[in-house]
């Protein structure tokens, strides 16, 4: 092992690049390097961080001009790197090159992907990146990525799990940027897989409002949306049935997202300037309401099951004030449980398939973040109503 850890943010000049970063300042020893391409917002980005952190930070943080499409480039900052961190999205339009340059060079690897379609690609590539003794955590950040770890400690209070029900509300933008605005509209663009009672069933996005409490948010409508922890969780837990929505405040974001989904063309949502535009319009319009809604998060775990043969509901609970900062602590966790040789797990995997809940704790106890955890006797179904199957 080197005497400093070298660490390589793909994306590093963005906002949840910006946030991982931050993270890794304060909580390993390691020098990041923030990869881009704009050259003027990327050093800026790491001098910001730099002065934050003070003079512990020291030189600790520089920008590196790097585009995706470069290869020679991108492969030469790998090879000079202990760990790769991923966060140039939107995942809908990713392959899996990063990922097969770090297995080939032998450099661990996280990303904070967020769609069912690059984790299959990542996923892929587990035997292969066993084989090469690299361990590879995909999903991290706040959803996925906490989210997962919380359904783990969920499950793991139960005798037997039986449904697992998630959901995430956003304030405005969340404080993520244009991308995570992207990857809302992408995600109506066609119907998805989700897995409800026992098998694989075709869901319409959006669809099937439930209003739920969530903690700092109270009651808050949320609609299906596809996410990969529909299919981890399911790969990794004996459960039947795992539901996925999602919701926004203001209350005006979500109908308008739900109006898109419903009666927009799917032919217009699976054009490139059409998703920009909504993407467009949806960051101006958050850019006036965060100062009312603020731009936090909140995750409501329901696992459903069994213990000591009564019918149990364990509940968990999470609000942090910042999304963007609450997915850098999420990959921040992971990048320094790997760092620190606390997390050697080689192949390709989710957070709830490679993190444990004693370090989970521990490292969410160390960043401040709170996750309020019960169980309720005579559980009711989660679904208020059967959801929207095709077919």
């Amino acid at each position: 092992m080197k005497m400093t850890q070298q660490v390589l943010i793909l994306g590093g000049s963005g906002r949840i690049g910006r946030q991982v970063a931050a993270d890794l300042l304060t909580y390993t020893l390691a020098n990041i390097t923030l990869a881009g391409r704009n050259g003027r917002i990327g050093m800026g980005v790491a001098q910001a961080l730099l002065n934050e952190a003070g003079a512990t930070a020291s030189h600790r943080c520089q920008f590196l001009s790097v585009a995706l499409d470069d290869q020679p480039a991108l492969r030469a900052a790998i090879a000079e790197s202990d760990l790769v961190i991923h966060c140039a999205g939107p995942f809908h339009r990713r392959n899996a090159t990063v990922l097969n340059l770090c297995i080939e060079l032998g450099v661990n690897y996280i990303d904070v992907s967020d769609h069912p379609s690059f984790t299959c690609k990542a996923i892929a590539l587990r035997a292969k990146s066993e084989a090469a003794g690299i361990t590879a955590i995909v999903n991290t950040g706040i959803f996925p990525g906490i989210s997962n770890s919380m359904v783990r400690r969920d499950i793991e209070q139960l005798d037997h799990a039986h449904e697992v029900h998630l959901s995430y509300v956003v304030g405005g933008s969340g404080g993520a940027g244009r991308t995570v605005m992207q990857s809302t509209f992408l995600g109506l663009q066609r119907p998805f897989e989700a897995w409800i009672k026992g098998q694989r069933q075709l869901i319409q996005p959006y669809r099937d409002r439930e209003l739920l409490s969530f903690p700092h948010f109270g009651r808050v409508g949320v609609y299906w949306f596809d996410m990969p922890e529909s299919f981890t969780l399911a790969d990794t837990f004996p459960v039947k049935t795992v539901v996925t929505k999602f919701g926004s405040v203001p209350r005006f974001y979500s109908y308008l997202t739900w109006s898109v989904a419903r009666w927009c063309p799917s032919r217009w949502l699976r054009s490139n300037a059409v998703i920009e535009f909504l993407s467009q319009v949806s960051y101006a319009m958050t850019e006036f309401s965060n100062r009312f809604s603020g731009v936090g998060v909140a995750i409501r775990s329901d696992v459903t099951g069994l213990k000591h043969g009564q019918k149990i509901r364990c509940r968990s609970t999470l609000f942090h004030p910042d999304t963007a900062e609450a997915a850098g602590m999420g990959t921040g966790t992971i990048a320094e449980l790997i760092l620190a040789g606390d997390l050697n797990k080689p192949g390709v995997w989710a957070p709830e398939q490679a993190l444990k809940t004693s370090l989970f704790e521990a490292a969410m106890q160390k960043r401040g973040i709170e996750i309020y955890q019960q169980l309720l006797p005579d559980a009711i179904h989660p679904f208020s109503k059967s959801p929207s199957v095709i077919g």
